[in-house]
């Protein structure tokens, strides 16, 4: 992979990340629309999108983003209030990015949503700014896109030394504020200079030390644009307030800090673009420590802090620019006789190396934590599972050899071999709420277009799985939160004549329970009704009318296929599709799904699902000469079969009492047609699956085994009983049993 390459793809998995922040804070800011750390994070996370898409080429990204960042550097300025509906706009900008950055150089997206989007922006602005008598600030169509800068005027003086009093000097109080981490307050106390320059400085107090900032009070006969123009650099880190004394009433003017020089920074091999670059230094890299921001820094400030020009050159160059000179910054300074063309050079060489140095220090950021491809990880993952299919042959040879050393030695690999399984598993886990951040968006969505009120809370997000089942989990818990958003919460008034509030809730959570996580989604809606479920499993022929089932066996029928209470068809859900579907994608990550549910209280959905799909504990079992393992997570105890113990039922259906309580149970030979005659003393092996206990008999149990997991051909996929197979240590195989479905099968012939 070339250096551009390279760079281009560390911007886009820093872009996807900033985004999934990005969305996640729109959400909260949507609703807590006076949380200005939500505003501050939003602004720094386009910021730096911006940033970095100019460094490394991403031009349209850049000028795109920048234009959604200047609206919300007027929310924190004040001239702009937070509202669902910008956050509905920077959303739909949101997706926007993302398409831009998921789309091919060669396969641009559709500029009619680009441009849709920004003429939304803009009409938002434009009729903020009419309720508060301000100006526009977005561009119209075939405008220079950003923020305008109004001109000097050309008479004003140059400011220099101490005003004299009645003067007619503007009093402006100053406040400085730190966004979000810590700043060099030293670096910002250099600009404190540049103030002086313009008049008589007063710092009224400060709390360097503390990070609350400063107040400061200036005297001159310069323009507030001016002062603005002192902090032109810091916008990302310092959050300015300039008032005048005495002036009327009236939100501020944009900041020109604000103030586009272009949306791209260009490659070192650009210097005469470079040049141009006059605006505030851009931060590059989220990976850089908050107290240490990697920065390029422009040519305007390289020059002002050099003392080859002072800042009044700069803001007059860069004022003639804003004003249709359509030159370079360095070559405006260099004909008005403000800097020496060599000082220029020297500075746009400067300015080549620091960005060299960004770029170099951006990619070593990146390698120190290495993205692999999950093909490449799969088959590490492979790898080991081998490894310990031979050192558990291994271990097998060396206990029939009686070697006390070759024991030692084994006993040895057999740790490192732990130790190395542990890791390369751990490696693939991750934590699931990666998958719990695009739900909220979800749920957001949906209920806008239902017309219902929803939150959704999470809780557990750290809570770490397998890369591969949180993969597949996600369509399963989409089709889970769509079901509780349409059929469960119920419209506003209907909650509200019910007593309940306007606003329904969801709750997703997630936690470690031994060997397993569980997952849960709990709504406070209507709940499910078991009477019209028993007509619905009637009706399609699913049980008898004089069946006689717990109300938890009538809730595990909405599993069934085609099976649908909803009365009207809306395009979320009621096709009779989606919680078999589910059914079958929990089944195939060997997990297991429960309801729990009370009328007009709500309802619970209790997923259980391993840690992992690669390596599992099981338990050993053996038929005749066939070997067998459950998953142990599933296996509850083991107990001898008695015969005085064991009732005929009169068919097939086997039944053991055990402790008081009714047990079904199912021979593994019988299912598996093994000939040989039963052995005097069988064992029941007492499995739990969503609730129901069903026994699995055989003629030994083994012991627990480290199981690693085979697929199994086409040929026998569809096998009912049947999950995968392991190789033992001496090389024979044990298949895994399917207990979910074999619990089933026993459940539904006791109906």
């Amino acid at each position: 992979m070339s250096g551009d390459d390279l760079n281009r793809q560390i911007f886009k998995e820093e872009a996807y990340d900033l985004l999934i922040e990005l969305e996640g804070a729109l959400l909260e800011l949507e609703e807590a629309p006076d949380d200005m750390d939500l505003v501050n994070q939003i602004f720094r996370a386009l910021h730096t999108i911006k940033g970095s898409g100019s460094m490394f080429g991403f031009e349209e990204i850049a000028a795109f983003t920048h234009e959604v960042e200047t609206v919300f550097d007027m929310v924190r300025n004040g001239d702009v209030q937070a509202s669902p509906v910008l956050c509905s706009l920077a959303l739909r900008s949101r997706d926007q990015i993302r398409a831009m950055l998921d789309a091919e150089d060669d396969e641009p997206v559709s500029p009619e949503t680009m441009q849709d989007i920004l003429d939304s922006l803009r009409a938002f602005v434009e009729g903020t700014n009419e309720a508060a008598g301000t100006h526009d600030v977005l561009a119209g169509p075939g405008e220079e896109p950003g923020l305008e800068l109004e001109p000097e005027p050309a008479s004003e003086p140059e400011p220099g030394g101490e005003p004299t009093p009645g003067g007619g000097l503007h009093q402006y109080v100053i406040t400085l504020r730190p966004l979000g981490g810590a700043i060099d307050a030293d670096a910002v106390e250099a600009f404190f200079e540049e103030l002086e320059r313009l008049g008589t400085l007063k710092i009224e107090s400060g709390h360097r030390d503390t990070g609350q900032g400063w107040e400061l009070s200036l005297a001159t006969e310069a323009v507030k644009e001016n002062v603005q123009d002192v902090f032109f650099f810091l916008d990302a880190d310092l959050k300015v307030k300039i008032e005048e004394k005495g002036a009327p009433s009236a939100p501020e003017p944009v900041q020109a800090e604000e103030k586009p020089e272009e949306p791209a920074v260009p490659a070192p091999s650009q210097p005469a673009q470079a040049e141009r670059a006059g605006g505030p230094a851009t931060p590059v890299s989220s990976f850089a420590d908050d107290d240490e921001p990697v920065r390029v820094p422009r040519i305007g400030e390289m020059l002002v802090e050099s003392g080859d020009a002072t800042y009044t050159d700069v803001a007059e160059a860069l004022t003639s620019q804003k004003g249709g000179v359509n030159k370079p910054l360095g070559q405006i300074l260099t004909e008005a006789g403000k800097v020496p063309a060599d000082k220029v050079s020297n500075a746009v060489k400067r300015q080549g190396e620091a960005r060299e140095k960004v770029v170099h220090k951006k990619r070593e950021e990146a390698l120190s934590s290495i993205r692999v491809a999950a093909d490449k990880l799969d088959y590490l993952v492979d790898l080991v599972g081998e490894l310990v299919i031979v050192q558990a042959q291994i271990t097998q040879v060396v206990s029939e050899k009686h070697d006390s050393a070759l024991t030692l030695l084994a006993e040895e690999l057999e740790r490192l071999s732990d130790e190395l399984r542990d890791s390369t598993l751990g490696i693939r886990m991750l934590p699931i709420g990666t998958s719990f951040s695009k739900f909220r968006r979800l749920v957001r969505d949906l209920s806008a277009d239902l017309g219902k009120q929803i939150t959704l809370s999470t809780s557990g997000a750290e809570t770490e799985l397998d890369k591969t089942v949180i993969e597949r989990l996600g369509d399963p818990l989409v089709h889970l939160l769509r079901n509780s958003i349409d059929h469960g919460i119920e419209q506003p008034q209907e909650r509200q004549a019910k007593g309940k509030p306007p606003q329904g809730n969801i709750m997703l959570s997630a936690e470690h329970s031994g060997g397993e996580v569980l997952i849960r989604i709990t709504d406070d809606g209507k709940g499910m009704s078991s009477e019209m479920i028993r007509e619905k499993g009637i009706e399609r022929g699913l049980i008898t009318k004089d069946a006689e089932l717990t109300e938890k066996e009538l809730l595990k029928l909405i599993f069934e296929p085609g099976f649908s209470t909803a009365k009207v068809v809306t395009s979320v859900s009621g096709r009779g599709v989606g919680m078999d579907v589910v059914k079958r994608a929990i089944d195939s990550l060997r997990g297991t799904i429960d309801i729990d549910s009370k009328p007009n209280v709500g309802t619970t959905i209790t997923i259980r699902l391993p840690l992992t799909l690669a390596i599992i504990d099981g338990l050993q079992v053996r038929v005749e000469n066939e070997y067998y393992v459950i998953p142990l997570s599933l296996v509850e105890e083991c107990v001898e079969l008695s015969r005085s113990e064991v009732e005929e039922a009169g068919s097939e259906q086997r039944i053991l009492h055990l402790r008081g309580e009714i047990v079904p149970y199912i021979h593994i030979r019988e299912w598996f047609n093994i000939e040989g005659e039963n052995p005097p003393i069988e064992q029941i092996v007492i499995t739990g699956v969503e609730g129901s206990r069903v026994g699995i008999v055989v003629d030994t149990v083994i012991g627990e085994h480290q199981t690693v997991i085979k697929s199994l051909g086409r040929v026998y996929k569809d096998v009912e009983g049947i999950s995968g197979a392991t190789i033992k240590g001496d090389g024979s195989i044990a298949l895994i049993l399917d207990v979910p479905s074999l619990v089933r099968r026993v459940i539904a012939e006791s109906r």
